[in-house]
């Protein structure tokens, strides 16, 4: 069991303001022990809707919780999305703060928030992998290779890490894809989340991935935003600035955690991993999915344009436009791309995200900073 104090404080908060409170991540992300961890002594009424016995409790909701005290948790709540005009109509009755703690494994729109206005009434809360913060800046190597999942991180050795991600894998393709409302084809499904890892960090080519594997481009579109919703894909999309130059606008694709990312790959070593042509675009994933977990980061962008110029990752922090770079070299080095984004996005300043261990800068409002320090403190400031 790790300490998750930044999940804690953020779950706690929005249990104290907002009566229904949603906390989406990804399968085996943690969110049950985390619910755990934050209502202490435990919750008295937990409803798992993957457990029959739970839905059968459940089949007359109006009659089942209006009655309980304390907060209820309802887990795997994208099973039910029928609930939310439910809550709705309880938490204008009674409109308590933390009465709902609603946890579910896919984006909220998915879960039922499409479906019902909650506006005003909920606060929704998305849990990250683990976080640099969490695991020490001594492990960042390790959560790098095997990604954020729990039981991933934490395995005996990097051979069970590599067969649990496989696991998952399958796993999830077979049964959680279902249990979301997509019926797909597992194995068409993973031939098509293969074919993403190895364009993970680059920009969205639908026509590409639709010739390869032999689909139409709508097809691959519903792939995409199936596992966008199932919160294993980042689909970043990208900032259009008012200059007279032609710029890229379909999102980049990242697999959000890298270790299902080198499972996909085929990497089930930590030679394989630096010896593999994906090993910076890998390296750019981690970094920037460990960034927009902070707290503070807010609006997240990447900018690039027809002849060549391009940033990494373009957000707002603290009233700062910050652009981001990840470079995988000790010995980063200011690029044409860092003056034009600097110009024309008109931003405060760029930090180059390094593997090495110190920070020093590079130019005028370009700083270097290694990762760990980065990812580990958020140190934003200048």
């Amino acid at each position: 069991m790790l300490a998750r104090p930044i999940d804690e404080e953020r779950l706690r908060d929005a249990l104290d303001r907002a009566p229904i409170v949603l906390l989406t991540g990804p399968r085996q992300a943690g969110k049950s022990t985390l619910a755990h961890r934050v209502l202490a002594p435990p919750p008295s009424h937990v409803f798992d809707l993957e457990d029959p016995r739970d839905l059968a409790r459940l089949a007359e909701p109006t009659l089942v919780l209006p009655g309980l005290a304390g907060t209820v948790v309802i887990d795997e709540a994208q099973r039910r999305p029928d609930l939310f005009p439910i809550l709705r109509v309880l938490v204008d009755e009674d409109r308590r703060p933390g009465r709902f703690l609603v946890l579910g494994s896919a984006s909220p729109d998915l879960v039922g928030l499409a479906a019902e206005s909650l506006a005003g009434r909920v606060a929704l809360v998305e849990l990250a992998c683990f976080r640099v913060a969490d695991v020490g800046p001594g492990n960042l190597d390790r959560l790098w290779e095997r990604g954020g999942l729990p039981p991933s991180f934490l395995a005996a050795d990097d051979a069970a890490s590599s067969a649990w991600r496989d696991d998952y894998v399958a796993t999830f393709l077979e049964r959680d894809l279902a249990n979301l409302g997509f019926r797909l084809p597992a194995t068409t499904m993973r031939r098509f989340w293969t074919m993403v890892a190895h364009y993970h960090a680059q920009v969205w080519n639908g026509a590409e991935l639709a010739r390869a594997l032999g689909l139409s481009q709508p097809t691959v579109s519903r792939y995409l935003d199936a596992l966008t919703d199932a919160l294993v894909l980042r689909q970043l999309q990208p900032w259009f600035a008012n200059i007279a130059k032609r710029q890229v606008r379909s999102p980049k694709v990242y697999v959000r955690d890298t270790g299902l990312l080198h499972a996909l790959l085929g990497t089930r070593a930590s030679h394989d991993l630096h010896g593999h042509p994906k090993v910076g675009a890998s390296w750019e994933g981690f970094v920037l999915e460990q960034l927009l977990a902070l707290p503070g980061v807010r609006d997240p962008w990447f900018w690039a344009t027809h002849a060549g110029a391009e940033l990494d990752l373009l957000v707002d922090v603290d009233g700062e436009r910050v652009g981001v770079e990840v470079k995988r070299t000790a010995q980063p080095r200011v690029t044409p791309s860092m003056r034009h984004a600097l110009a024309d996005l008109e931003l405060d300043r760029i930090v180059v995200a390094h593997p090495g261990a110190h920070r020093f800068p590079l130019a005028d409002r370009i700083e270097a900073v290694g990762a760990a320090e980065l990812l580990s403190d958020g140190l934003w400031h200048a």
